[in-house]
């Protein structure tokens, strides 16, 4: 259906199945497609009652029990033919004020503030505005993200619905995230209904999947390594799941084959894409014999590794990830010149450094702005966090740099776990280069994140001196 919109796609589902569950939050409630369709209409009538023109941006502030409430005004706003801004309740009161200042948000929604009237709606156009979702920031300053109708629902509408084996499709990604309107998109397109809960714990996650006979799981590695490190996989039968999915951060290669083990019956993926680059994306299919890989494009897409002006390099060599889709676009919000630096003729600049193989297999090396440029060496973070992971005692580990007097940058690394210092160090000695063994270890309770689940590097900067 390539004249897809996601509020189309809605009220086609909701005319042909009106009383099938589209979203289950777990001990909090469900909503059938049909309901889902009648109460965006009425929150776009709303909206346009209180003057929300099209075009205009509204502030969608929810938090992760609010999920039913949150698609309802989302829609709602893309049926009002405004723009939604998507912002966790997590993001502090300071940071969400600046978001929607930046934006120019004319309105913001709650949960327990959605404006219900009846009335007409505005049908969007797929070349329209429909959503500004602001980066994680975690290497630097958050940046709105704009993304149309056409955008949103590329490869939505076909036949073949998502996900077809699975029933139900159980995942805590957080709302106000890339991976989180992937889930949204997921409702509304994908064979299984969509089942969440308002917070994550590895227990209450696993009972979950336990509870649904999930076909299909998403997660994010923090999860995975949390699910693991509580031994909830044998707490709880997980054989239903035939298709696991860790999204949003490379996942280490010793963790993916215990999730093998704790999901017998699973193929273990792992997607990488971005906020800016989305749709587009890679996906591997855990392969033992590539578990750094992060995959090969999918749905048409493309991947080169290049220089800064996008000139490609050969496989085996090491050098920028740039991704394209046939989807249109995405650009930064009110900022052309910043858009200039990553949006290049269909073309994102990922701001990851990395390298294809002969098969075209994509491995990443660090984020750009992760590499440790020590001495006359570039020290991967990503490198030496898989192996810190190969260590049975560490549960969790994020290598960063810190100031050197004779090399400029050193390795430093933040764990969580049981080992001691010392015997890590041996175990490090012969399985690290000597410019890429930490000269700094520090265990924490726990490593800082953002509300998006990936581990805040400026933050950990500041909790490990």
């Amino acid at each position: 259906m390539t004249d897809a919109t996601l509020p189309g796609l809605l009220d086609t589902r909701a005319a042909n199945d009106p009383d099938r569950v589209a979203m289950t939050v777990h001990g909090i409630g469900s909503l059938t497609f049909g309901q889902w369709a009648s109460r965006s209409d009425a929150v776009a009538a709303g909206l346009v009652e209180r003057g929300v023109a099209p075009g205009d941006r509204v502030g969608l502030v929810f938090g992760n029990g609010d999920w039913l409430e949150y698609v309802v005004a989302f829609m709602g706003v893309g049926k009002a033919g405004a723009v939604a801004v998507p912002l966790s309740d997590r993001v502090p009161r300071a940071q969400a004020d600046a978001m929607l200042a930046h934006c120019g948000a004319s309105t913001v929604l709650r949960p327990d503030r959605l404006p219900y009237a009846s009335g007409s709606v505005f049908r969007a156009d797929r070349s329209d505005l429909a959503q500004i979702l602001y980066t994680s920031g975690t290497t630097g300053r958050p940046k709105g993200v704009a993304a149309t109708h056409a955008n949103l629902a590329y490869g939505c509408g076909g036949k073949r619905r998502p996900f077809a084996h699975s029933k139900h499709l159980v995942h805590a990604f957080p709302i106000g995230t890339n991976a989180g309107q992937w889930m949204l998109v997921n409702a509304v397109d994908a064979h299984p209904q969509v089942v969440t809960l308002p917070r994550f714990t590895p227990g209450r996650f696993a009972a979950l999947i336990e509870h649904y006979r999930a076909g299909t799981v998403f997660l994010v590695p923090a999860m995975a390594i949390e699910l693991l490190a509580a031994g909830a996989p044998a707490a709880n039968d997980l054989s239903s799941v035939l298709l696991l999915g860790s999204a949003a951060a490379p996942l280490p290669s010793r963790v993916a084959v215990q999730l093998s083990e704790a999901f017998p019956n699973s193929t273990i993926t792992n997607y990488y894409t971005s906020t800016e680059a989305s749709p587009a994306q890679t996906v591997m299919l855990f392969d033992p014999d590539r578990p750094a890989s992060v995959g090969r494009p999918a749905s048409g897409g493309a991947v080169k590794i290049a220089t800064p002006t996008g000139v490609p390099l050969p496989p085996g060599v090491t050098g920028e990830v740039w991704m394209r889709c046939p989807a249109a676009t995405r650009a930064y919000y009110g900022d052309p010149e910043a858009s200039g630096e990553v949006f290049r003729a269909g073309w994102v600049r990922m701001g990851d450094v990395g390298y294809l193989d002969e098969d075209g297999f994509l491995y990443l090396v660090d984020r750009e702005s992760d590499v440790i440029k020590s001495g006359a060496f570039k020290v991967s973070t990503i490198h030496v966090e898989d192996v810190l992971h190969q260590h049975p005692g560490v549960v969790e580990a994020a290598a960063y740099g810190m100031p050197h007097p004779t090399l400029g940058k050193a390795v430093a690394v933040a764990l969580v776990g049981s080992v001691a210092h010392e015997e890590l160090r041996i175990f490090l000695k012969d399985r690290l280069a000597p410019h890429e063994l930490p000269v700094r270890l520090v265990t924490l309770d726990s490593l800082p994140r953002n509300h998006g689940g990936k581990i805040d590097k400026r933050a950990l900067r500041e909790v490990a001196t």
